[in-house]
């Protein structure tokens, strides 16, 4: 059956901050002159402020502003003392910056298979990649949903590994437990605790993008572990300790957050919680509307999930005519991700298969009731053409 387009206003992107940026207009503007008032526009008083106000937010002793998520990822494995001759193990069901932390600080990448159903990290094949040269794990919270952090911290526990959460797209999201039926009664001890507080150390991205995004680059590590904070300090500043000025005790980087990005992230903030609940009523709205589609799968709507992406999943085949016949309607829609990191054979036979199959639809915390209904009404009438 020949296909014709449902008319719709106007292209629906991925995300749109515009509405974001005109509801925090005279706030943003304040922040924004406060700044380039006051003169100091990396580090500062201004980006100190905003660590405090992290920390709290987050519940966490320190938290510490650099550059990027990646750098927050590939200082955080140099402070934990991860380098040339260790194994890290991770998912390769994830953006690249997560590997390429790894492969920074000259460790080798040892990947387990993700779960059919969260796309996390399965926690019952942890305990067969340890060898003895594993020094930690990185658990990815993709898409805003968290890792089975009970199963995982576990088997750290048991070998003695550090945990460096990658909570790059999970800012605000709470851990209630593991979701797999076969999951362990959840640790109380964890339970109600935010992704990036939960392992030794956490590296978040302030990417435009995130539930949390600046207006550049930023990023983030949060720790509870005073010695880890200091190092973490002292790398984002070229090894520079403080109060050791022109003494530099190890080699590290210029990754220092930019006070107008601090300033910008002050301001939305205190805005995250209402924002990730608006998310998770999209989701359950998109939900609603596409339940019991033939060949689609929905997300799992665990309680702490803060909807970063959207995601779904298609039977075999027809992912790519979805997001073709979704483009040709003018929405927007985002297959993360089309292949594992790195390609892997037998080793990951979920990520290759959920690598054929997931599509990201449109979510942003303004969106209208009648874009979302625009958006399912077109996933709709795109399947039951294609499956006719």
């Amino acid at each position: 059956m020949s296909e014709s387009p449902i008319a719709i206003p106007e292209a629906i992107p991925m995300l749109d901050l515009k509405p974001e940026v005109a509801e925090l207009w005279e706030e943003l503007q304040a922040a924004i002159e406060r700044v380039l008032r006051g003169g100091q526009f990396v580090l500062g008083e201004e980006v100190a402020a905003f660590e405090e106000e992290v920390s709290a937010f987050l519940g966490v002793k320190h938290a510490i502003g650099v550059n990027s998520g990646t750098d927050a990822l590939t200082i955080s494995l140099r402070a934990l003392g991860v380098g040339a001759g260790d194994e890290v193990i991770t998912t390769p069901f994830t953006f690249f910056a997560t590997v390429e932390a790894i492969l920074h600080v000259g460790a080798t990448p040892v990947f387990v298979d993700v779960c059919e159903d969260s796309f996390n990290i399965d926690p019952n094949l942890l305990e067969a990649a340890v060898t003895e040269r594993t020094r930690a794990i990185v658990p990815v919270h993709l898409f805003g949903d968290p890792a089975a952090m009970t199963a995982i911290t576990a088997v750290a526990h048991r070998h003695q590994l550090a945990i460096l959460e990658d909570a790059a797209q999970s800012f605000g999201a709470v851990y209630y437990g593991d979701a797999r039926g076969d999951a362990p009664t959840p640790d109380a001890a964890l339970v109600g605790k935010m992704t990036g507080t939960i392992g030794a150390i956490g590296a978040f991205s302030f990417y435009p993008t995130k539930n949390l995004g600046a207006y550049g680059d930023a990023g983030l590590v949060a720790t509870n572990d005073d010695d880890l904070a200091d190092r973490v300090r002292a790398l984002r500043h070229h090894g520079q300790r403080a109060g050791s000025r022109d003494v530099h005790a190890e080699v590290g980087y210029n990754s220092r957050l930019d006070a107008l990005q601090a300033a910008i992230l002050r301001v939305k903030l205190p805005h995250v919680p209402a924002w990730n609940a608006i998310r998770r009523q999209l989701a359950e709205r998109y939900a609603s509307l596409l339940q019991g589609l033939p060949a689609l799968a929905l997300p799992a709507a665990d309680r702490g999930h803060v909807f970063h992406q959207y995601t779904v999943k298609v039977d075999a085949g027809l992912r790519d005519r979805l997001q073709e016949g979704l483009h040709a309607r003018g929405v927007s829609a985002v297959a993360f991700y089309r292949q594992p990191l790195p390609v892997v054979g037998a080793a990951a036979p979920v990520s290759r298969r959920l690598a054929t199959q997931v599509l990201s639809l449109p979510l942003w915390p303004s969106m209208s009731e009648g874009t979302v209904r625009q958006v399912a009404d077109s996933v709709q009438d795109i399947l039951v053409r294609a499956l006719d």
